[in-house]
């Protein structure tokens, strides 16, 4: 049984030619290629689509080196702003409650990976660390005060991704891949803000590359939290709501990653929203000006901040369907010369264009 009930069924096929060409191709050549991998909450919604996911990052691992950033899955991070909430409103108990449910949810995702019994019980004591940190955040002894309240919803959001990280490093390793579980709040400085911080990108940058570049040069996949980072004081903050593309262009600057991956529940990028126009297209090629005037016709294609920080260093952005892997989807890089991409709406209102992830 899913977190979320019953899940749709995951798409079975090889993983053979699952990648488009210029990935494969950079193999060959003498510098080992980094790609990022973003999955959000759909893609890692239950341990089937866990381990679909790390079908993904294997094929990727065996040829380039992957960083994977996740967010939690889908449905828990609002819950855990519900218990903020919750406490908010004075009702100590019930947030106690609605969190010892989200962390059960994530030990039921435990036992459906149905790892090797040491391995299960080495995760399950992670875990247990993880709940308890939750619990505690969600049962002060005192009602937060009103200048508590934003440092505690970020503390109580970050928790998703840190169980969903620590589930998918092990969807990983039970697929073959040597991967470690690495909290962004290590490394992504940001200023004060709670619930909407900005990050200090070189200072995080530098940071970042003491912590995940020894990762890569052991063969290891690093799996880092998304939309998490911490004061310079090591007060948890979190990018804010609808961040999590941008985590994944941050991290993937951090390690200069050739390109990045959004994978996502639609098969890329469309004139239009393709589960309410027929007439919509997909958008194979776009550049960087292209992807970022369809998001300011109203397209809720990429974070705003996702796309200047690409361009910063020509990385190349893809957005794929992590259930439709074949299909080749929506390439955002640097202008092509005699570009024939469909001629992009002068206004969109569709803002769950991309889906989520």
């Amino acid at each position: 049984m899913s977190p979320e009930g019953q899940q749709e069924p995951v798409a079975k096929c090889s993983n053979a030619g699952m990648f488009v060409s210029s990935f494969s191709a950079r193999s060959s050549q003498s510098r080992t290629a980094t790609l990022a991998f973003k999955f959000g909450g759909s893609s890692l919604l239950g341990a089937d689509r866990m381990l679909h996911a790390a079908s993904l990052v294997r094929e990727a691992a065996s040829h380039s080196h992957v960083v994977a950033v996740v967010s939690a899955m889908k449905g828990i991070t609002d819950g855990l702003l519900a218990v903020a909430k919750t406490l908010e409103a004075g009702c100590r108990s019930d947030a106690r409650r609605d969190a010892q449910h989200i962390f059960a949810l994530h030990l039921e995702v435990l036992h459906d990976l149905r790892l090797a019994p040491q391995e299960h019980a080495r995760i399950e004591h992670d875990l247990h660390l993880l709940g308890r940190d939750l619990l505690h955040d969600a049962s002060p002894e005192t009602r937060p005060s009103s200048a508590e309240r934003a440092a505690l919803q970020d503390r109580l959001a970050s928790n998703g991704e840190r169980f969903s990280a620590r589930l998918f490093a092990a969807a990983l390793e039970k697929s073959g891949v040597p991967a470690v579980p690495v909290s962004s709040s290590e490394f992504v400085l940001t200023c004060d803000t709670f619930r909407d911080a900005h990050p200090q990108i070189e200072e995080t940058r530098r940071r970042g590359r003491e912590i995940l570049l020894p990762l890569f040069a052991d063969g290891r996949v690093p799996v880092v939290t998304g939309f998490i980072g911490a004061t310079r004081d090591g007060r948890v903050t979190t990018l804010g709501r609808n961040s999590s593309d941008f985590s994944g262009a941050l991290i993937a600057h951090v390690v200069d990653a050739d390109e990045l991956v959004i994978w996502t529940d639609v098969d890329g990028i469309y004139t239009a929203n393709p589960r309410e126009a027929a007439e919509a297209k997909l958008l194979h090629e776009l550049s960087y000006d292209q992807a970022h005037a369809l998001a300011a016709a109203g397209a809720k294609v990429l974070h705003a901040k996702v796309l200047p920080l690409a361009a910063e260093t020509e990385m190349v952005v893809w957005v794929r369907n992590t259930f439709n892997p074949q299909v080749r989807g929506t390439r955002i890089g640097p202008a092509i010369e005699n570009d024939s991409s469909p001629v992009l709406p002068r206004r969109c209102h569709n803002s769950d264009l991309r889906g989520e992830a």
